[in-house]
C-alpha cells in the first residue's frame, strides 16, 4: 500500500481516510498460485498444470526420503548447531556474547540489589494459604512409621507438601524433648517455622524443600550416631535450628556472583561470606520477634551459647572455608573428646556440612532431581553473569557442564572425603551415607562414559559423512595442480 506521497505504509486499522483527490495506491505484489483463474494462466503460461506438478514432486520426495534411509548424523547436528545458534539469537539472557547490554559505564557504581529481579518471592496470598493448612494440621498425630522414617537418610522429601513439611519439622523438635527442655510453647515453635517457611524463595533449588532435607539430615545423623547420649541437648538444638535457618533468603545467586556484581550483601559485609552472614541475620531477625522467638524462656547465657553456635555452624557452610574446616577435623580426629568444647565445635560445623550437600547420599529417585534443579540454578546464574559480562563461573556455564560431569568431581574430591571422615569417627556411618554415595558415583561415572561413547559416535559419523561427500578425483585434482599452473 502506498500513500499519494508513493511511500510505502503499513497496513491498519489506523489509517487516515482517502478521497478522490489524495487516495491510496494499492499493488499486488503476491497471489494464491492454487487459485483456478491464475492457475490456468500460469498453466497456459509454462505449458504444464502446477498442481499435478506439486503431486510429481510429492512422489519424488517420498521415494527420494524411502531410498536415502536414515538422515546422515552431521544432518543432525547441522540442525542442532542451528537450534542453539537460533536460540541464543532469541533469548536475551545469551545476547551478552554478541557484546549486548553490557555496562559499559564509568564513574560511581551503584551497589546492585542482592535480589535479583529474577529471584521469585512467595505472595502474602500463598504464604497464608499454607499457613492456615499447618495450623490445621499441627494438632494432628503423626504415625509411629513415619517418625521412624524421619529419622532415616532415606526419607522422600517429594511426596510431601510444604504445610506437611512444617509438620514434620515440628516434630522433629518434639522428639528430641526440645519442647520440655528448652520451655518451648507449641504456639511459638508455629509462629517460627511459618517465619522461616516465608523467607525462603520460589527458587529451584536453594528453597525450603532445600531446608528441610537438610535439617532432616541432620535429624537423621543425630539418631543414627546416638548423638544424645554423646553432646548436651542445648548443641543437638543449635544444630537442628542452624539446618533449618542455614540458607534463609537466599536469591539463587553464590557468593561470587554478589562479589563480583557488588551487590548490597557484598558492601555490607566487605565480600566475606555474604551470603551465609545474610542468613545468620535472617535467622535472627526472626528470633528477635517475640511471637518466633522459641529462645525467649531461656537465661541470657544460654541464649549467647546458641547464639554463637547458630552463627558457628551457618557460617561453616560457606564452601570457600570446606577445606578449612575438613582440615582442622582430620588434625583432632584421632584425639578426639566429645568432652571437649573445641572438638564438639568443630563436629557440629562439619554435621551441617555433611547434611547440606547430603543429597547424592539418598536413593537416587530422591537425589536425581535435586541435581536437575541444581543445575538449574547454576545455568540461571551463568546465564545472568553473561547478560551482565561479569566473570561467568566455570562449573555452571550451561555450554560447558553436564549433569554426570559435575556429579563425578563433586562426589570424588569433596563429598567422600567429608563423608569418610565424618565415617571415621562413626563407622555406623559408612553403610548409611557413604555407600550410597559410592553408587552414586558409579552411576554418574558410567553416564559420563555413555555419552563419551555417544560423543564419539557421533563424531565418526560426521567423519564418514564428510569422506562420502569428497569428490573421487580430488586427490589427483590436487597432485596435477602444480603442473598446470607452471
Amino acid at each position: 500500500l502506498y500513500n499519494p506521497k508513493g511511500n510505502i505504509i503499513n497496513i491498519s486499522p489506523n489509517l487516515e481516510p482517502n478521497s478522490p483527490n489524495s487516495y491510496y495506491k494499492l499493488e499486488v505484489v503476491a497471489a494464491d498460485c492454487n487459485s483456478e483463474p491464475l492457475g490456468a494462466e500460469l498453466a497456459g503460461a509454462l505449458g504444464f498444470d502446477l498442481a499435478s506438478m506439486e503431486k510429481r514432486l510429492q512422489g519424488l520426495e517420498k521415494k527420494i526420503l524411502i531410498e536415502a534411509a536414515e538422515t546422515p548424523a552431521i544432518v543432525y547436528e547441522m540442525k542442532k548447531q542451528v537450534d542453539s545458534f537460533r536460540e541464543k539469537l532469541e533469548s536475551v539472557e545469551h545476547l551478552s556474547w554478541l557484546g549486548l547490554f553490557k555496562d559499559l559505564s564509568e564513574g560511581t557504581h551503584k551497589p546492585s540489589p542482592f535480589y535479583h529481579k529474577r529471584t521469585l518471592h512467595q505472595t502474602r496470598e500463598e504464604c497464608e494459604h499454607v499457613r492456615e493448612k499447618f495450623l490445621q494440621m499441627s494438632s494432628l498425630e503423626v504415625s509411629e512409621e513415619v517418625r521412624q522414617y524421619l529419622k532415616t537418610p532415606t526419607f522422600d522429601n517429594w511426596q510431601w507438601e510444604d504445610a506437611e513439611i512444617m509438620v514434620l519439622l515440628q516434630v522433629m523438635y518434639t522428639d528430641l524433648d526440645f519442647i520440655a527442655t528448652f520451655s518451648i510453647e507449641s504456639d511459638v515453635l508455629q509462629q517460627f517455622l511459618f517465619e522461616v517457611y516465608r523467607r525462603y524463595n520460589n527458587i529451584p533449588f536453594h528453597n525450603f524443600k532445600h531446608c528441610f532435607c537438610v535439617t532432616q539430615m541432620m535429624y537423621g545423623l543425630i539418631w543414627l550416631t546416638d548423638l544424645r547420649s554423646k553432646m548436651d541437648s542445648i548443641d543437638l538444638l543449635i544444630m537442628l535450628t542452624s539446618a533449618v535457618c542455614h540458607d534463609l533468603d537466599h536469591t539463587g545467586y553464590n557468593n561470587a556472583y554478589q562479589i563480583n556484581a557488588r551487590t548490597e550483601l557484598a558492601l555490607r559485609y566487605n565480600d566475606i561470606s555474604p551470603l551465609e552472614n545474610h542468613h545468620c541475620a535472617v535467622a535472627f531477625e526472626i528470633l528477635e520477634m517475640t511471637e518466633s522467638n522459641i529462645f525467649r524462656n531461656l537465661p541470657m547465657d544460654q541464649y549467647k551459647r546458641i547464639r554463637e553456635g547458630i552463627i558457628k555452624c551457618i557460617l561453616a557452610t560457606d564452601m570457600t572455608r570446606h577445606n578449612e574446616i575438613l582440615n582442622k577435623f582430620k588434625s583432632i580426629l584421632p584425639a578426639f573428646n566429645f568432652s571437649n568444647r573445641d572438638h564438639k565445635d568443630v563436629l557440629m560445623m562439619i554435621l551441617i556440612k555433611v547434611s547440606d550437600i547430603s543429597n547424592e547420599a539418598r536413593p537416587m529417585e530422591v537425589a536425581e532431581p535435586w541435581l536437575d534443579c541444581l543445575l538449574q540454578e547454576f545455568y540461571n546464574q551463568s546465564d545472568v553473569e553473561k547478560l551482565e559480562g561479569l566473570p561467568v563461573t566455570p562449573f555452571m556455564d550451561r555450554d560447558k557442564v553436564t549433569k554426570p560431569s559435575s556429579q563425578t568431581g563433586f562426589i570424588r574430591f569433596v563429598l567422600l572425603p567429608l563423608f569418610i571422615e565424618l565415617a571415621n569417627l562413626f563407622p555406623c556411618l559408612e553403610q548409611h551415607i557413604i555407600d550410597p554415595v559410592r553408587k552414586a558415583l558409579d552411576y554418574y561415572t558410567e553416564m559420563e562414559k555413555a555419552l563419551e561413547r555417544e560423543k564419539q559416535n557421533r563424531a565418526q559419523s560426521e567423519n564418514a559423512a564428510k569422506s562420502k561427500e569428497t569428490p573421487v578425483g580430488a586427490a589427483h585434482s590436487c597432485t596435477n595442480a602444480g603442473p598446470e599452473a607452471s
